[in-house]
């Protein structure tokens, strides 16, 4: 079966298209994405703008085309954070359906939290016992902690790497001061949640997933993503708190120059290290695996249980 997967995140809308079947690993046959950046395209009202709009349904009418032209059979369209928490939401999801006839479905962060664990489950398998997961979006931070398929617990909380630069840091280089009361809010917000985590157990293994955390291990030395999915890659505490400070004094165009970040994500690194490091300190973490699977892949693989259901 070819399945396409639409993934309409804050900052990239992204089709995959993969080969897959039930009690099998999907395997990519192609992807197609953009930078858009959707929840920057936000006005004073907290509404999708019009520019945001006729862009998303632009990108969906390429990726029908895409998806047509690589036989795609089935196609599995859902929408993160942006377009959940923007005042004309419903109005966007109304108006991309009327134009493309593409219904996306709105995840809840608890949704995304549960299918993200998911793939890692399914990645690491049962032998690696109870597992901590954390992914940091561009609207908002999951994490969920559990030893089943199910986690025990998954909790979404407005941390997005692309949410806390445009709330805080909105110089560049960041200010001092700006840097401090990030840091200030992004520790408050994990804090509040972070006893319904930990009273669960501790993990076996913690692992990450995202962009964001990509991009943060492969500056502390990581394996390029160019040497493939089953490379081992970590992220230390350690290193990530030597690298808040330095990516503090840089520019974005200077991070943009750092192995494995985009210039498109240069902006929101500074951003993304700050709720990271956040993260492992509240929750106790020395040190958290890289997984190459994540939301999408999540999806893919709730729809194929049901398909062997």
């Amino acid at each position: 079966m070819r399945l396409g997967v639409l993934d309409v995140g804050s900052n990239t809308v992204h089709l995959l298209v993969v080969d897959a079947h039930h009690g099998a690993a999907p395997i990519p046959a192609h992807s197609h994405k953009t930078g858009m950046r959707l929840a920057e395209l936000i006005d004073d009202g907290e509404r999708i703008t019009r520019a945001g709009i006729d862009s998303l349904v632009s990108f969906v009418h390429s990726a029908q085309e895409v998806a047509e032209d690589f036989g795609v059979t089935e196609m599995m369209s859902f929408a993160t954070s942006a377009i959940r928490e923007a005042a004309n939401g419903e109005d966007v999801l109304h108006e991309v359906r009327d134009r493309t006839g593409v219904d996306l479905q709105v995840l809840t962060g608890e949704d995304e939290a549960r299918l993200t664990f998911l793939a890692v489950r399914r990645w690491y398998g049962w032998s690696s016992g109870r597992l901590l997961v954390l992914d940091i979006g561009g609207g908002s931070l999951e994490i969920a902690l559990g030893t089943d398929e199910v986690p025990d617990v998954a909790v979404s909380v407005p941390l997005g790497a692309g949410r806390l630069t445009r709330a805080f840091l909105t110089t560049d280089p960041a200010h001092p001061d700006e840097v401090k009361a990030a840091r200030k809010h992004t520790r408050a917000t994990i804090a509040a949640v972070a006893g319904r985590i930990t009273k669960v157990g501790e993990p076996r293994h913690v692992v990450a997933t995202s962009k964001t955390f990509r991009s943060l291990a492969r500056i502390a030395g990581a394996a390029p993503s160019s040497e493939g999915p089953f490379v081992r890659r970590h992220l230390d505490r350690d290193d990530l708190r030597a690298w808040v400070p330095k990516l503090a004094a840089m520019s974005a165009r200077e991070r943009a120059d750092l192995s494995g970040v985009s210039a498109g994500r240069a902006p929101q690194l500074l951003a993304g290290a700050i709720v990271a490091e956040a993260a492992l300190d509240l929750l106790g973490v020395e040190r958290l695996e890289i997984a190459p699977w994540a939301l999408r892949e999540g999806v893919i693989l709730e729809r194929l249980d049901r398909i062997g259901r």
